[in-house]
């Protein structure tokens, strides 16, 4: 009993629930001319975690989370897992920092982070032939856009739900 009172009231469902939406976002169909600036949602929710909560969010979950995508998009298992591990090991070394940065920096940091994603994508692409072009990097910068909306919306919903 006391282990499912401390669970609950951690609210660890609600982080699990911000993957899965997460993830939920990204399958979304898009437009063919706005797929291309999709933002890689999973990686910021990632990011955020990580930095909210580096003692519960981590390698782990990044490779966890890296896992299902790769099994939701039907992409190459391992090549999400591959670079949401390495962004995840980066950004656990770098929590403390990244946390005291205005948002604007964070957002410069996650551009950094997801371009750093990218290239382990397109490396894991072309290891298997598959070149990519111009428009596989636009979610690098599109994620840096929506990265305030998604700081600020998922503290809201930690601090409401006092996930600790």
């Amino acid at each position: 009993m006391g282990a499912v009172i401390r669970l609950y009231s951690h609210n660890w469902f609600i982080i699990v629930a911000s993957f899965v939406a997460a993830l939920a976002v990204t399958l979304f169909p898009l437009p063919a001319m706005l797929a291309p600036l999709r933002p890689d949602w999973v990686v910021l929710v990632l990011i955020y975690w990580i930095i909210a909560l580096p003692h519960r969010v981590g390698v782990g979950t990044g490779w966890l989370a890296g896992l299902f995508q790769d099994a939701a998009t039907g992409t190459l298992l391992g090549q999400q897992a591959l670079g949401l591990t390495v962004v995840a090991w980066l950004v656990l070394l770098l929590h403390q920092r990244i946390r005291n940065y205005p948002i604007w920096q964070q957002a410069i940091l996650i551009l950094i982070f997801v371009a750093l994603f990218r290239v382990l994508g397109a490396w894991v692409l072309g290891v298997s032939g598959r070149p990519t072009g111009f428009l596989y990097w636009m979610p690098a910068i599109s994620s840096m856009l929506a990265w305030p909306f998604v700081f600020l919306m998922l503290r809201h919903i930690r601090r409401r739900y006092r996930v600790t």
